[in-house]
This record gives structure tokens, C-alpha cells and sequence, in this order.
């Protein structure tokens, strides 16, 4: 095998999980009927500049009408009372078209403002509530852009005012009546536009909506890539990552580029188009126009001509205004149901509340009151033919401390993971207080346990709101008791502000010891009945460990706790272990029946105790 076919086969890895998946083309039609949920609480202000409507369109078509009735006395009449009339009436149109299309835009772009946060929300709202196999498979920046980004395109539809096309629409049909009225013969010239015009959109449709939808997808790939590199960008300078990194992006942003020059293409394509069949409609008219003239008899006549032609020629520039309008409003239009196919695509992402076919008839019968915690027959895999549990049973009684230990993938975390139902069991049932896990809410659910993981998350912000998240009314007191008991109002003392102090992004600005040691605080905090240590301790060093263990102690004590152990040193006194191995309990016991045993959890104490002997040893030679 060549040096450049593990490059290939890694880079078409990345592109298949960056690349933003196919999302099923919608009916226009079907796209806006799923807007009105968003739309009918603002239905008021919609209707209102929709009932504008008229008002600009009647004001608008009939200044060319004055205009040329201006011309006419002028020229024809000489009187200087009818041209003033004229003016003032010229003015009073104008001015009422312009109050009446600023509150119409005004009132429209607050609607769709107003429209699109509730849409923001919503889907906001659906992403919190997706499981969390969902973000296994899912880059975070795919995941950002329809929430931002493709919810912004969405918006254009009334930012532009392209939900006003109807009003383009009844202004194109009002001047085409006053074009009849004036003179049929130079209107027909006038519509000849419209064939060729026509088979342009028609064109324009077929290939700008794939082009939009092309840029939504490299959007999301584009912002995938990038949350990436920035979150991973100590390791990436570690290793000296920083040229391949920029050469990918490069290529990533390339292909975005051309996207954008396609969807640039179509639209100045269509633009040039009906720029140049206007300009073309406008010489024609103006010849026949002058062509007839030259056959009619009489300085009145030609007079009154005249004033025909300047009415028409304003009808005729206003004519292609609103087409203009349309065209390019119509671009907006693909663009955002390119996205609203996206946004709606994600909300269409459902995640069962319980596997297909559980009903509560086919629920097992609950536990005894005494058990806290069961695990009947459970069996999950994260993908098709990759078991992590199979066939596991347990309780875990009332203020029972239970620890469970094994090697790297033996699906420890996995247990917690279903006890909490982030993911969902292929098979069996989990009891907490004598109630299938299934038949909880989520949120009741999971008010009653505190986790304290490996991997401590803390919100930007400071200390004080992350130990209370989740309490609508924190206490001060509640807090410093809390950090107190772990130990930690040492390590912010130097800090500025106290439990006040400020939490950088993602708790940067901590160490990995003091970001546990707050996780401990948040955990105890909430006072839970049932407590999971996730590998809780592996992160701190001993010395912190032996202070941390009183406060364990204290929280555990008289309420029932599972403790996912790597370090076997801080479980010693639970009052029941279980050793995990490829997915299934192989042994269970105290810490001395299992070291006599001489089974599985022997031989990891052995080696976690060889090694950390050695790691003391070489630490004295250095």
C-alpha cells in the first residue's frame, strides 16, 4: 500500500463527517404552510402591511397618470390653475406612497423579526431536547448553523420584503390596466417583455435553488470544520498541525467560494436579462410611438400625443420596476426555502422517548421497595453489531455505595449513560424507585441525581452560577457550604471576586483538579438522592484525592451512590463492586472478597498498584 492511501482513506473519513448530509428537496408551497406556526402570533402586524397594499399601489400608479395630464394642459390648455392643481395632487400621491410603504416595511420586517426569534426558539428548544447519540454523529458547527445562520437566511424572506411580492404583483397589474387605458397598441409592444422574461425565471428556478442549497451545505461544513480547529487548537499547535489544517480549510472555503459564484451567476444572469429586455420593450415604444406621430394632423392632436406617450413612458419604466423587484426577490425566496428545508429538516430529527413497541403493558413488574435501582436484562449497542451491554441485571439498594470497575470499554459509562437516558436500551428495563426509567419525564427523571463526570463542563460566567445551575433562585449561603465541604474556597480565596470569580469559556481558566473539585461543589449543591461519580477522581492528584474523599464520604453517607472507579484506590469502601468486562458483570463483591477472588478485579488492582509504584519509583530517580 502507497504512503498516500492512509491519507486518502483519513481525509475521505473527515469529509463524510463533515460533509452536511443530503436534505430532502420540500414543495415551496409545503415549506410556507410550516412557517405559520411561527407567523399566526404575529398575524396583526401582517395584516396590517398587507392591507397597506393597496394604498401604495393605488398612489404609485397614478403618478404617471398626473404626469402626463400635466403635460397635456401645458402644452394643449396653457392654463397655469390646472397645472398647479395637477402638481399638488402630484405631490399629496407621492407623499402618501411614501407613509404608506414605510409603515408597510416597518410593520412587515417586525412581523418576520418577531416570526424568526420564535423559529430561533423553537429550534433551540428541539436541539436541547435531541439524545445525545444525536451529537455523537453530528458536528457541533452543523449544528450551529441552522440555528444561526440558516434561520438568518429564512429571515430575508421579510428583511428584503419578499413576502411583499404580492405587492409587486398587484402594482404590475394596476399599471398594466392604466397601459391598456392609455393606448392598447403601444401596450402590446410593452408586453411582448413578458414571454422571454418568463422562460428566464423559469431557467433561473431550476438551477439558483441547487446553487443555494449547495452554499447552505458548505455553510454548515465550513462552520463544522472551523468549531473544530478552534476547540482542538492546543493540540493542533502541539503537533505542529497549523499548514495541513489551513490547507484543508482552504479547500473547504474554495468550494465555498464557488458555490457562491454559481448562485452570484444566476442571479446577475437574471438581472441582465430583464435589464435588457426592458431596455429593448422601452426603444420600441419609443419608435412606433414616434412613428405614429408623424401621421397625426393638428397641433392639438399632437399635443394631446405627446402627454400620452410621457404617461406611458413613466408606465412603462414603472412596469419593469416591480419585475425587477421580482427577480430579485425571487432569488431571496430560493435561498431561504433552501434553508428552510434545512431548518425544518432538523426539526424533523425525532428522538423516541422509548424504543418502538414498548408499551406500558409490556413493562416488567417494578422491583421491591428497597431497591433503588435495577437493571434488568439490559442490553445496548451504539451501532448495529457493537454491543457495550449485553444481558446486565443489578440492584443497587437504598443508600447503597456501588462501584463499578473495569478496563477502558468494558461500558462503565454506559451504565450511567442509560440510567439517565441519554441513549436508550435495545433491550430490558432500568428501575429507579421501583418505576420504569421509560415512564419517567426526562427532566423528572433526572432531578434525581447529580453527576459528577471526568470531563467537568463549566458555563462561562463565574463560580457562584455554576454551582447553582439549575436553581431559578441560587443562595449565596447554599453555595459557599457547598465549596466548603469539597475543600475548594482555598483555591478561590486567591482568586478576585471570590465564588464570584470569573469563569472564562468552557472553565479555561481552571485547573483540571479545581474544575472537579467545583464539579463536587455543583453536586453538592443539589442535594440529591442519588449521586454518580463518573470517574470523578481521576483528574486530581493524591493529595487533593485524600481531601475530596472526606467529602464524598460526608454527601454519600445515607444516600445511594454509583461510583464509576478508574483509580481502585478510591473505592475500597463501597459496599459492593461490580467488575465490568466486554459488556457484562464477571464479578461482584466487596474490595476484600474480590483481591481473594484472584479474578479479574485482582489482576487490575495488581497492575494499577505495580504501576503506580514504579511511577513512585522513578519519580525518586529523577
Amino acid at each position: 500500500m502507497s504512503d498516500t492511501a492512509p491519507k486518502k482513506k483519513t481525509a475521505d473519513l473527515l469529509r463524510a463527517f463533515h460533509e452536511e448530509q443530503n436534505v430532502e428537496a420540500g414543495a415551496d408551497i409545503t415549506l410556507l404552510r410550516r412557517l405559520w406556526p411561527y407567523v399566526k402570533g404575529h398575524l396583526w402586524l401582517f395584516v396590517v402591511a398587507f392591507g397597506l397594499m393597496p394604498v401604495v399601489t393605488i398612489a404609485s400608479i397614478q403618478q404617471p397618470r398626473l404626469m402626463g395630464r400635466a403635460v397635456s394642459a401645458a402644452v394643449q390648455e396653457h392654463s397655469e390653475s390646472v397645472l398647479q392643481s395637477i402638481t399638488w395632487m402630484y405631490v399629496i400621491a407621492i407623499a402618501v406612497e411614501f407613509v404608506a410603504r414605510f409603515a408597510q416595511v416597518y410593520l412587515m420586517q417586525l412581523a418576520g423579526q418577531r416570526s424568526m426569534g420564535d423559529l430561533r426558539r423553537a429550534v433551540f428548544a428541539h436541539v436541547q431536547g435531541l439524545r445525545v447519540g444525536y451529537f455523537d454523529r453530528t458536528p457541533v458547527g452543523r449544528v450551529v448553523t441552522r440555528v444561526t445562520n440558516d434561520v438568518d437566511a429564512l429571515g430575508e424572506l421579510f428583511a428584503s420584503g419578499a413576502v411583499m411580492a404580492i405587492a409587486d404583483v398587484l402594482t404590475l397589474v394596476g399599471i398594466i390596466v392604466s397601459m391598456l387605458m392609455i393606448d392598447w397598441r403601444l401596450s402590446l409592444i410593452a408586453f411582448a417583455a413578458l414571454p422571454p422574461l418568463a422562460l428566464a425565471v423559469n431557467g433561473f428556478r431550476r438551477y439558483a435553488r441547487d446553487a443555494f442549497r449547495s452554499i447552505r451545505a458548505l455553510t454548515a461544513r465550513l462552520n463544522a470544520y472551523l468549531s473544530e480547529q478552534v476547540q482542538g487548537v492546543a493540540i493542533v499547535q502541539a503537533f505542529g498541525r497549523e499548514e495541513p489544517c489551513r490547507n484543508e480549510y482552504d479547500s473547504i472555503n474554495a468550494n465555498y467560494r464557488d458555490a457562491n459564484y454559481n448562485a452570484i451567476k444566476y442571479d446577475a444572469l437574471l438581472y441582465s436579462v430583464v435589464e435588457s429586455v426592458a431596455a429593448a420593450c422601452v426603444a420600441l415604444v419609443l419608435w412606433y410611438a414616434g412613428v405614429r406621430a408623424g401621421f397625426i394632423e393638428g397641433t392639438a392632436a399632437n399635443a394631446v400625443y405627446v402627454g400620452t406617450v410621457v404617461a406611458f413612458y413613466e408606465y412603462m419604466q414603472r412596469f419593469f420596476v416591480p419585475i425587477r423587484d421580482l427577480s430579485t426577490k425571487y432569488t431571496i425566496v430560493q435561498q431561504s426555502l433552501a434553508s428552510a428545508e434545512r431548518i425544518f429538516s432538523l426539526l424533523d430529527t425525532k428522538e423516541p422517548d422509548a424504543p418502538a413497541g414498548v408499551t406500558p403493558s409490556d413493562l416488567p413488574p417494578p422491583p421491591d421497595a428497597g431497591v433503588a435501582i435495577r437493571f434488568d436484562h439490559v442490553s445496548f449497542a451504539y451501532r448495529d453489531g457493537e454491543r457495550v451491554l449485553s444481558d446486565v441485571s443489578f440492584d443497587v439498594r437504598r443508600g447503597e455505595r456501588v462501584a463499578v470497575v473495569g478496563a477502558t470499554g468494558a461500558g462503565k459509562t454506559t451504565v450511567t449513560a442509560l440510567l439517565l437516558r441519554l441513549y436508550e436500551m435495545n433491550a430490558g428495563a432500568i428501575f429507579v424507585d421501583g418505576k420504569d426509567v421509560r415512564a419517567y419525564g426526562r427532566e423528572e427523571l433526572r432531578n434525581k441525581f447529580a453527576v459528577v463526570p471526568q470531563d467537568v463542563f463549566l458555563f462561562a460566567g463565574d463560580v457562584f452560577s455554576n454551582i447553582a445551575v439549575g436553581d431559578p433562585r441560587p443562595s449565596e449561603e447554599r453555595v459557599r457550604q457547598a465549596l466548603s465541604r469539597v475543600g475548594a474556597m482555598d483555591c478561590l480565596a486567591a482568586r478576585e471576586g471570590g465564588i464570584f470569580a470569573k469563569v472564562a469559556e468552557r472553565g479555561s481558566n481552571f485547573s483540571s483538579g479545581e474544575k472537579q473539585l467545583l464539579a463536587f461543589a455543583r453536586a453538592l449543591y443539589r442535594d440529591p438522592e442519588m449521586l454518580i461519580l463518573d470517574e470523578a477522581t481521576a483528574n486530581i492528584d493524591s493529595e487533593t484525592e485524600a481531601r475530596l474523599q472526606v467529602a464524598v464520604d460526608e454527601v454519600l453517607a445515607g444516600r445511594t451512590g454509583i461510583v464509576i472507579a478508574h483509580r481502585l484506590s478510591t473505592i475500597r469502601k463501597a459496599d459492593r463492586i461490580l467488575v465490568f468486562h466486554k459488556g457484562e458483570i464477571v464479578e461482584q463483591g466487596t474490595h476484600t472478597q474480590l483481591l481473594q477472588l484472584d479474578g479479574v478485579y485482582a489482576r487490575l488492582h495488581l497492575l494499577q498498584f505495580a504501576s503506580a509504584a514504579n511511577s513512585v519509583e522513578s519519580a525518586a530517580v529523577i
